[in-house]
């Protein structure tokens, strides 16, 4: 491999698989593209099996954090912060809604600075990416989407009867159905709708999939590093002249490398990874890179800071008739799943000879499912199984956008899954967790999600050793009014449960056993605030969703230069001047598809086509 290219870029994950597939359309433009983790596993394409690539050290960087005024009743009061490491990043680890966010969310960044990021500005971005198939069952604002792009966006198939009485008791609640990603999410009253998701064919579209697979094979002038855990940006010059000129990384067997970029550095490492290379190659606050002895090259004290992420809350009910049991999700994913210690079927399939009548046809059953999703991409796999969203306005404040999220998840999981992937501490919310977590449980989740937090966390290293984790500090409801918004969520959500086809209503809400004998709560009363509040505080958990530690404006410009540093870029969610009120992945695939032709115009690299009115097609 040579050790000079033309663009260097650091994460393969939603923004920085876009950049390099972006640029190494030019034939004459030399990319590397350097990944910390490697290709994604086959079961990475399996929706419903996007939870078991957490807590995995091949996909996962398996971070937690100190989550400040939320986390309570969490293990050890340390939130989980799931990151994806292979190729195609955390659009390989997440539950693939693709949500574009408010149009004023984009005009309230424009508005602060960020020249050029308007959503009329963004739009042709999030079009250039996007193949969408819509389906029958959702309302579609035809002009604000794209097709034929690398990156699918469908629904899922079939759509459970469930998702439709979540959005027939949110239209009776008040929230007309429609496109949130189109005209419909400006709307006054909310929208409803069924999720939009990264799925092509009832399989997971991450960037990887739709930018990278296929297209790699066919580039001599892309090359992709894999297994390359990036220690320092490489930095030529001093103060004015300060310079990007390369990176360094360590490859599996621990060995260093460097590789030299003629033009650009583009760090899109994400909003843990990309303020964490900056500050371990010495820019960010002088007096902290000295508390852990690393020498300052340029002071930028804002790298880290301003962190925000989405939090939710859930509400679990036992609904009969509505929610898919696990074991029905686990009978539609082959098999194989079945087998095991737990399992109804033998753990060795030579012993299935002698399967009784009953397990026999538990197994062909479980196989044509398998057979027919792998055949036609319908089935209960299709989707993460988190399918229907309303987002609306809480009146409380922040009137350029909508500040609400309530989303609608038709199972109630598993024990491993609240346990382990949460770090929910179980016994402190089911009395018989066996029970009511049992395979064949029908349970829902209704959740509740402020989605323009006005509190601030920040990330700091720990050590000057790459290797370590960094400090992470969310900081929920440092802001009082969160808790605010969330409260009035978390009121809303009951009511769409208070407006749920009567035949079908959930029978049972599963209210913390410790919170409930701390308050008095007697089943059927009306909850209290101060219940919802500890509610909230004890077992609320992330949504994935962090942002803002590189921030445009204080970090990087608007042409996501990093400011006092020549050569030097970032492009990931960490540039957000401010947090969306959605689903973050679609806006970190778009800040890729804009950073690519802010890149190319610079640098008269020859792309496909420029949507933004700059550069010249190749």
């Amino acid at each position: 491999m040579t050790d000079e290219f033309d663009f260097v870029v650091v994460g393969g994950g939603s923004a920085g698989a876009v950049i390099a597939a972006r640029l190494s359309e030019d034939a004459n433009c030399r990319v590397a593209l350097v990944e910390a983790g490697g290709e994604p596993p086959a079961h990475e394409e399996i929706p419903a099996l996007c939870a078991t690539l957490q807590l995995d050290p091949e996909t996962d960087w398996m971070y937690t954090a100190d989550p400040g005024g939320a986390g309570r009743g969490l293990l050890d009061e340390r939130m989980p912060v799931p990151r994806g490491k292979m190729l195609g990043g955390s659009s390989g680890l997440n539950y693939m809604a693709y949500v574009r966010g408010h149009p004023g969310d984009f005009d309230s960044w424009a508005e602060r600075g960020a020249e050029g990021w308007s959503f009329e500005d963004v739009l042709p971005y999030f079009r250039k990416s996007e193949d969408l198939v819509p389906g029958d069952e959702i309302v579609v604002d035809e002009g604000a989407h794209g097709t034929g792009g690398p990156l699918t966006v469908s629904v899922r198939a079939p759509v459970l009867d469930g998702s439709r009485d979540f959005l027939e008791a949110a239209t009776r609640a008040g929230f007309p159905q429609g496109d949130y990603n189109g005209r419909d999410r400006g709307g006054e009253s909310g929208v409803s709708s069924l999720f939009q998701t990264t799925t092509r064919a009832g399989k997971r579209c991450s960037t990887y999939r739709g930018f990278l697979q296929g297209v790699v094979d066919q580039r001599d002038n892309l090359q992709i590093v894999p297994h390359a855990h990036v220690t320092r940006i490489v930095l030529d010059g001093e103060g004015t002249d300060l310079r990007a000129s390369g990176i360094e990384y360590r490859d599996r067997q621990d060995q260093l490398h460097t590789i030299f970029a003629a033009k650009e550095v583009l760090v899109c490492a994400g909003a843990v990874g990309s303020p964490q290379i900056l500050m371990l190659s010495g820019i960010g606050s002088r007096d902290e890179l000295k508390k852990v002895g690393i020498d300052c090259r340029h002071e930028s004290p804002h790298v880290g800071k301003h962190l925000k992420d989405h939090i939710q809350c859930g509400f679990a009910y036992h609904a009969p008739g509505v929610g898919v049991p696990v074991a029905e999700i686990q009978t539609s994913l082959g098999a194989d799943i079945l087998r095991g210690p737990d399992g109804p079927l033998p753990e060795d399939p030579a012993d299935d000879a002698n399967l009784p009548e009953e397990l026999q046809a538990l197994k062909e059953l479980a196989d044509q499912r398998l057979a027919k999703w792998a055949e036609t991409g319908e089935g209960v796999i299709s989707s993460s199984i988190y399918d229907a969203v309303v987002f609306y306005s809480t009146g409380l404040g922040d009137k350029h956008s909508h500040d609400a999220e309530i989303a609608f998840v038709p199972c109630g999981y598993d024990e491993e899954l609240h346990r382990d992937k949460t770090r929910v501490v179980i016994e402190k919310v089911f009395k018989d967790s066996a029970c009511a977590l049992a395979p064949d449980k029908e349970n829902i989740l209704i959740l509740s999600n402020p989605v323009l937090p006005h509190s601030e966390g920040e990330i700091t290293l720990t050590s000057a050793n790459p290797a370590d984790a960094p400090d992470i500090r969310m900081n929920y409801f440092g802001d009082p009014h969160d808790m605010k918004v969330m409260l009035a969520i978390m009121r809303r959500s009951l009511q769409i449960i208070d407006n749920w086809p009567e035949e079908r209503k959930p029978k049972k809400m599963y209210v913390p056993v410790s919170l409930a004998e701390k308050h008095g709560y007697v089943a059927g009363e009306p909850l209290s605030d101060a219940l919802l509040e500890d509610w909230a505080r004890h077992f609320s958990t992330t949504v994935y969703h962090l942002v803002s530690t590189c921030r445009m404006g204080d970090v990087v410009d608007s042409q996501l230069k990093v400011q006092g540093v020549q050569g030097l870029r970032v492009a990931d969610a960490s540039i957000m001047p401010d947090i969306i009120s959605g689903n973050t992945n679609a806006a970190c695939i778009m800040i890729g598809e804009k950073a690519a032709e802010m890149i190319a115009s610079d640098h008269n690299v020859a792309l496909a086509e420029f949507v933004g009115g700059v550069g010249t097609p190749a």
